[in-house]
């Protein structure tokens, strides 16, 4: 953590921010899943970030240290340790890193020709350190040989070469796809944040009001995260706009109260893919409130209770028989995406065109007849879609 982030520059390289989380913190969290127990950081004061790593550490159960170079090291760690050693600004994908460490000691490399211009260190002809690896303890005291000075992990990287430590490759396509990131600079920060928001976001956009989160993650949710807020605030406004459309149709402006769901709905999917990359990227627990069934329980029931009140009333008619239409919709739309399957699963799930829809029935003042008639619809989706899938199988075996 020596690394200036750029020229003439006093904050140190691994604490630029990448979704909303510091270099070094994408680093802890790979360590901790790793099962290390003692956190050594190279640093040269300990200021808030620093600080910040080591609550987060220690929370998580692990001892913190802080030391200015590394023969310190040669006291902190024992021949029986084994040590997962982390270049500076490396921000690899989590689960891939763990699976290509594995439990050998190992020095993970990529081919210098395109590594080495990403600032990947060379190491021969061919290949360029991956920056990660993971090295008996007793390679550690041939670090007091070399001056005060020298960068540890480089110092590392040299000592477990010349002691014949296995290296392994890192998969072309996990470097290639944006999975393993060496982030030098702001701007490459900036630049490794969009394809990094990409990724995350990439095959969400099934249906139209999936795409349309995914669209609002990509370009809202990095300055989301840096501002320190994260899923919770989107899914408390979602709360919020549903209690409000509730507000309306109490107040019988029913086609503005089916409107509001519109937006709630996607405020908390978006909510939901970030939570979800903070899961994945930052081991971060899911929230309650971001929680996907929840809320679509909770939308489903406001919805049902707007089409139960919007409905005109026909004589004789008792409460009983006028939530039968509303109750058999709503069923069906558990039902069918599990019978159906495949895009149209997504579509149908999709509460944003179902809002919409029932929005626009509303102002045409046929929702007495439209809501029955998605039921039908419904219906016979669920009993002919499966019989097309067969026959379409049927002739593609043929």
């Amino acid at each position: 953590m020596m690394e200036p982030a750029h020229a003439g520059s006093a904050s140190p390289r691994a604490f630029l921010r990448l979704g909303g989380a510091t270099l070094a913190h994408h680093q802890l969290v790979i360590a901790l899943a790793a099962g290390c127990e003692r956190i050594i950081c190279v640093g040269r004061a300990l200021d808030s970030d620093m600080v910040a790593l080591q609550h987060e550490a220690e929370r998580a159960g692990a001892r913190f240290h802080m030391i200015s170079g590394p023969r310190a090291l040669s006291g902190l760690i024992t021949a029986n340790d084994e040590l997962l050693v982390f270049s500076d600004g490396l921000v690899p994908s989590s689960a891939e890193a763990l699976d290509l460490i594995g439990q050998t000691p190992s020095v993970l490399v990529l081919p210098a020709e395109s590594a080495v211009p990403l600032g990947f260190e060379r190491i021969d002809l061919n290949l360029a350190g991956a920056g990660l690896m993971l090295l008996p303890g007793r390679l550690v005291e041939r670090l007091n040989e070399l001056s005060a000075d020298s960068e540890p992990a480089s110092a590392l990287l040299r000592i477990a070469l010349q002691a014949g430590i296995t290296q392994r490759s890192v998969p072309q396509s996990i470097a290639a796809g944006g999975r393993w990131l060496l982030v030098r600079d702001e701007d490459q920060a900036h630049a490794a944040e969009m394809d990094w928001m990409e990724r995350h976001t990439t095959g969400l956009g099934k249906s139209p009001g999936l795409a349309i989160a995914s669209f609002g993650v990509r370009s809202f949710g990095p300055a989301l995260l840096h501002a320190g807020s994260n899923g919770r605030v989107l899914a408390l406004s979602a709360v919020l706009l549903t209690a409000i459309a509730a507000g309306f149709g109490w107040f019988e402006f029913y086609a503005t109260a089916l409107g509001l769901c519109t937006p709630a709905w996607l405020l908390h999917r978006a909510a939901n893919i970030i939570e979800k990359i903070q899961c994945e990227a930052l081991g971060k627990r899911p929230g309650f409130l971001a929680g996907e069934a929840p809320f679509n329980w909770l939308l489903d029931a406001v919805i049902g209770v707007l089409l139960l009140a919007a409905i005109p009333f026909v004589p004789g008619e008792t409460w009983w028989d006028r939530a039968f239409t509303p109750f058999m919709l709503f069923g069906l739309l558990q039902l069918v995406p599990r019978i159906i399957g495949g895009r149209w699963a997504d579509w149908l799930t999709d509460r944003m065109l179902l809002a919409l829809l029932l929005c626009g029935l509303s102002l045409g003042q046929v929702l007495q007849f439209g809501v029955p008639g998605l039921a039908c619809l419904l219906l016979l989706a669920a009993v002919f879609v499966p019989r097309l899938h067969s026959r379409a199988d049927g002739i593609t075996r043929a």
